[in-house]
């Protein structure tokens, strides 16, 4: 069979079987383009099964491209909270601000509008012209250069701009005439459902008769794809500072800076700990070290806080760091005193760690707000915690009006920071690790530390 036979059989069938097999997805019920376009932005490095419920909640509370250009960007954020890849939504948002103000609040059908939104790249656009206006582009992503590569015995690294070009005109010129909305699809839920990464379920697949990469053994080992360089392994100690007096009930929280990783997002206050050798993962810091270097970092900012005990490990999975987490329950205490049993100490560590962290950026490039960090093992008392968010920014200042909410900025870093209860996490978006934490904290779960 020649290859314009192949191509042909591939088009062919792929739609025949796409027609029977679809799934019902609540972006694929309307040929909405708006809601076509919120679905591939979420569906971006996220599987479908975790899209579904963000996409209904999104559209019930931002339903048009006005409605989200005009809601506050913390609210468009709390609504993207734990999907991860924070600057996904922040873009979003603001190409719908492109959109009212270029397009009359209409999703622009030229491919180099729509190019030209904020966080949309080739895949998006051509994923919106397809699906939502039937035009004739294609939209190739990791899914489609995966099949495309066993289907024809494509040897090329996946992961360089030629082939994609190269992928590109294939799947163009294998879209059906009238049919781009239905193909493209087809050729993602392909991806999706049969032509899986390590176990491709070749004996269901309605295009594996003609299928080269099948047929040479090769569907183990295509695509080819240069590996990804590993996340970098950090360590942090982390702080849940309970209140007491006038802020009992609370707990100590402090908003990210403007620009950067996870950007104006809230968090619990943590500190770089010690940092691991070149290309090794930093063990644990014991804990009586650790609770020092913590109380320090926080008497530097501001605020007296004595180290209880550990509460839990957690882990926090971005795309190119991996952050292992010493998570310690901390009191408030009244900074009118001396301290005796913290002040000292705590500073003295504070300023070796430092010190550390300046050396550590000078030699690793590792900004001040990252951090190295380990695998952890557990301890007898403490849980383990792991999610897997990927990084991100976000979050305009808080527009929470509660007067217990008392705003204060610290005397180092000059973050913002806030003294938080229960009833304040429906207002105010957080990485997904930290909501947990903090979540945790109020549900009771380390009432038992140190006791």
């Amino acid at each position: 069979m020649g290859l314009l036979e192949q191509k042909r059989h591939f088009s062919v069938n792929l739609l025949d079987w796409y027609m029977v097999n679809r799934r019902d997805l609540p972006w694929r019920r309307h040929n909405n383009p708006y809601f076509t376009w919120v679905s591939e932005i979420m569906l971006q490095q996220t599987r479908v099964d975790t899209v579904i419920p963000y996409f209904n909640r999104f559209i019930g509370n931002f339903p048009t491209v006005q409605a989200l250009a005009e809601a506050p960007e913390e609210e468009v954020l709390k609504n993207w909270e734990g999907l991860g890849y924070y600057s996904r939504a922040r873009n979003l948002q603001a190409a719908a601000r492109q959109v009212m103000e270029l397009h009359g609040g209409e999703m622009p059908q030229d491919k180099q509008a729509v190019f030209a939104l904020k966080g949309v790249g080739p895949y998006t656009a051509g994923a919106i012209l397809s699906i939502a206006f039937n035009q004739p582009q294609p939209a190739v992503d990791g899914n489609v250069m995966r099949v495309l590569s066993r289907y024809f015995l494509i040897d090329e690294d996946i992961m360089k701009g030629s082939t994609r070009v190269l992928m590109e005109e294939l799947a163009g010129e294998l879209i059906p005439e009238g049919r781009a909305r239905d193909f493209n699809q087809a050729l993602m839920e392909l991806g999706a459902l049969v032509c899986t990464p390590k176990a491709p379920h070749c004996l269901t697949c309605p295009v594996m008769e003609q299928c080269s990469g099948r047929i040479a053994g090769r569907e183990l080992t295509l695509p080819v794809k240069t590996k990804a360089k590993p996340p970098r392994p950090e360590q942090r100690l982390v702080a849940i500072v309970e209140g007491r007096g006038a802020h009992r009930g609370r707990v100590l929280v402090r908003q990210r800076p403007a620009t950067g990783l996870l950007a104006r997002m809230w968090e619990l206050p943590h500190v770089l700990a010690a940092p691991a050798a070149a290309g090794k993962a930093a063990g644990p810091l014991a804990d009586e070290p650790a609770m020092a270097l913590l109380a320090g970092s926080l008497w530097a900012e501001g605020f007296a806080a004595r180290p209880e005990g550990l509460a839990t490990h957690a882990e926090h999975v971005f795309s190119h760091i991996v952050w292992s987490l010493q998570v310690y329950k901390c009191t408030e205490q009244d900074q009118s005193n001396e301290l005796p049993l913290i002040a000292a100490e705590a500073r003295a560590a504070y300023d070796a760690q430092a010190a550390t962290r300046e050396g550590t950026a000078a030699s690793s490039a590792v900004s001040p707000e990252s951090a190295k960090s380990p695998s952890e093992p557990g301890t007898p008392h403490a849980q383990n915690i792991s999610t897997s968010l990927n990084d991100g920014e976000l979050l305009a200042p808080s527009d929470v009006s509660d007067q217990a909410l008392s705003t204060l900025t610290g005397k180092g870093d000059g973050l913002t920071y806030r003294w938080i209860g229960p009833e304040d996490m429906d207002k105010m978006a957080f990485p997904n690790i930290f909501l947990k934490l903090i979540s945790s904290y109020f549900a009771g779960a380390y009432d038992d530390v140190n006791e």
